[in-house]
């Protein structure tokens, strides 16, 4: 899923309106379960309960100013994307082991199946992620690739470490050091509740983003930054507001994409052939 470019490079306080208005008013509309679109009057009067002002939202006739407008427009269509784009993407551990069983047969693919970290009988193979390894392994073909770098990511400068990420990514091309791309999975088919490790995994990727933010701006160098995410029941039933989290940290230009269930299979494909040009093209230089 791509940012929608009006919403792109918004100023930092567009959105401070949005998380606080999102958190005091609610994500999700109660009766329908689906994502909340609030009203200008909603929006006023969630600030007012904060003690913050209003007349910046609305003139004193009830009309809205351009900020007004520009957040209606972005709760709209934040709205209507999870609604009716994102939701239907979202599979089941049953849809995945499906979607994971036709990649593996169509592929061929020799990798080695990474498995969950569940016990029992819900030891499985991580679908989600060996869907993504296969797609990717496929669509690179004999390039490298670091499907899981347990290691820190680090940019340089000759052979200087210019900057070093905080954590561990789920994957790196071509490797850990000087990336094109690195990305994060979180795919949690057997959880039961939205918890605090899931809402991490959220909050880490943001870090990420905030640390790539930093290194384009300070040192102009550019790695893309994916976050790929499945499960039907964590995400939508229990997850909606890390949703909500998840669209807004793509439209601050946090990631480059966030790619939903089985978007993956078309979209991965095009992505993966792009970093493969851009990686032959830095070798003939």
């Amino acid at each position: 899923m791509r940012a929608d470019e009006r919403f792109l490079n918004q100023p930092k306080h567009f959105w401070a309106h949005v998380r606080s208005i999102s958190e005091k008013i609610g994500y999700t509309a109660r009766r329908t379960k689906q994502i909340r679109v609030p009203t200008i009057a909603e929006m006023a009067a969630a600030l007012e309960s904060l003690g913050l002002g209003t007349r910046h939202l609305a003139t004193e006739s009830g009309k809205p100013t351009p900020l007004g407008r520009s957040l209606v427009a972005y709760f709209e269509f934040r709205a209507a994307l999870l609604n009716h784009k994102v939701e239907p993407l979202l599979m089941d551990s049953a849809a995945a082991s499906r979607l994971y069983n036709e990649v593996k047969r169509r592929t061929k693919s020799s990798l080695t199946i990474p498995m969950n970290k569940q016990k029992g009988k819900k030891r499985k193979p991580a679908y989600f992620t060996a869907i993504i390894n296969m797609l990717i392994a496929e669509n690179l073909r004999q390039l490298p690739c670091d499907f899981s770098p347990r290691r820190l990511t680090t940019f340089t400068q000759g052979s200087v470490p210019l900057r070093t990420l905080a954590r561990w990514v789920d994957g790196a091309f071509p490797g850990a050091v000087n990336p094109i791309a690195v990305w994060e999975i979180k795919e949690y088919y057997y959880t039961t509740t939205f918890g605090s490790r899931v809402a991490d995994g959220v909050y880490e990727t943001l870090l990420d983003g905030m640390e790539l933010e930093e290194l384009r701006v300070a040192e102009g160098v550019r790695c893309r930054h994916y976050l790929m995410v499945d499960s039907h029941y964590t995400w939508w039933k229990c997850g909606r507001s890390y949703l909500c989290r998840l669209i807004d940290m793509l439209h601050m230009g946090y990631v480059d994409e966030v790619l939903f269930g089985r978007e993956v299979v078309d979209r991965l494909p095009r992505l993966v052939r792009e970093w493969a040009r851009e990686y032959r093209a830095s070798q003939q230089r």
